[in-house]
């Protein structure tokens, strides 16, 4: 699970064979090998960060699919936070319940994702970095956005 947190190019597929660790079959052992010649291929790859005093934002991108899980038909989703333009957070979860809509799937994606930024900006504070400009958040899906922007 270390891949996991160090390379955000290997999230999605190390979080997908490790629901298999107790019970693999021969295709998990498949993609497991795949995994392993991509970072064979790729050892250069990782996470660079730079300082950039014009730009001293958060960003958070959030996503998530409707029903993507085949089994319990369950929403996954996930979010990437940049502070001053460097990737420092990501994170995918299965949600608890069956999203009804894609909205409602990117809705609760879309809270997640603010839900631990806005968790990051006070770390962030409370280590001497306070940015002056209101979180922006970013979604892929209309309704959603504008269930986020109706202030009933």
């Amino acid at each position: 699970m270390y891949l996991a947190h160090t390379r955000p190019d290997l999230a999605y597929a190390l979080s997908v064979v490790s629901q298999y660790m107790h019970n693999p079959g021969e295709q998990h052992m498949n993609a497991v090998m795949r995994i392993l010649r991509y970072l064979k291929s790729a050892p250069g790859k990782g996470i660079l960060f730079t300082k950039n005093v014009d730009h001293q934002s958060i960003e958070v991108y959030t996503d998530a699919d409707w029903a993507g899980a085949v089994d319990d038909r369950r929403s996954t989703s996930g979010y990437f936070t940049f502070v001053g333009g460097n990737l420092v957070t990501w994170k995918r979860k299965k949600q608890n319940v069956v999203a009804r809509s894609s909205a409602e799937a990117e809705f609760r994606g879309m809270s997640l994702g603010l839900c631990e930024t806005l968790w990051l900006r006070l770390l962030l504070q409370d280590l001497g970095y306070i940015s002056r400009q209101p979180i922006r958040l970013f979604c892929d899906n209309k309704a959603a956005c504008d269930i986020v922007h109706n202030p009933v």
